[in-house]
């Protein structure tokens, strides 16, 4: 169904971008992958077998690069940043602005299915910061009316993360009893995340208008069909 597409991954250097990028890779889902950042990495040996092709382009002017996304008929965006690394308008920019600007462009070169990371209980009414700006931008991208658009969100993120949080880890500390007890309800792996978004490409949105939230707890059940749709093949 895919081997013949194109997709694009948007936030490929973050966490769960990381792990979607390293599935799409060995499993070779589809004919091409680009992979969209600020910067270049290195992927190992699966990038060149799978036809990988990484492109840089600058976020602050995403309309300049719509040649990157035509083509593609399937985009992931795992983008985001923290307060913490990029202060309040840095992270509202990121977010938000360059999510949105990202699925416009994506939206006008022919993307069929748009799958978009944001959070927990995320809600464009709610007096935080980082849920408000999580909930607006899931508004904004389906006021685009994608064919398919799938919004995944995750609780805590688990995963060896390159650049230490000590905030992270103590929350990670302190809830592993619960988590280890209750693992679809605060918390999911970050491979899990990437899996479910992958196993969501031969889903059609549950709702009429084409849009599904994927909650905590169907990330976790999505990534399991996920593992089981490969070990039958």
């Amino acid at each position: 169904m895919f081997s013949s597409k194109t997709a694009f991954v948007v936030g490929y250097t973050g966490e769960v971008g990381k792990q979607l990028t390293k599935e799409l890779l060995q499993k070779k889902i589809f004919a091409r992958v680009v992979l969209i950042g600020r910067r270049k990495v290195d992927l190992g040996a699966d990038a060149t077998s799978a036809n990988a092709e990484q492109v840089q382009i600058d976020f602050d002017a995403v309309d300049q690069h719509k040649a990157v996304f035509s083509g593609s008929s399937v985009g992931f965006c795992c983008l985001g940043t923290t307060r913490a690394k990029s202060g309040k308008d840095g992270f509202f920019k990121v977010d938000h602005d360059y999510v949105l600007n990202v699925a416009k462009v994506a939206k006008e070169s022919g993307c069929e299915q748009f799958h978009l990371v944001t959070s927990n209980d995320a809600n464009k009414n709610s007096f935080i910061f980082y849920l408000k700006t999580k909930g607006l931008v899931e508004e904004h991208v389906e006021e685009l009316k994608f064919p398919k658009l799938f919004i995944y969100r995750p609780a805590m993120l688990l995963s060896e993360r390159e650049e230490s949080r000590i905030g992270e880890r103590i929350g990670i500390f302190l809830l592993k009893p619960i988590y280890t007890l209750c693992p679809t309800w605060m918390s999911v792996p970050v491979e899990t995340v990437a899996k479910a978004m992958l196993a969501n490409l031969w889903n059609k949105p549950k709702a009429e208008n084409g849009v599904e939230i994927v909650n905590n707890a169907e990330i976790h059940k999505l990534g399991g069909d996920y593992e089981k749709m490969f070990e039958q093949k």
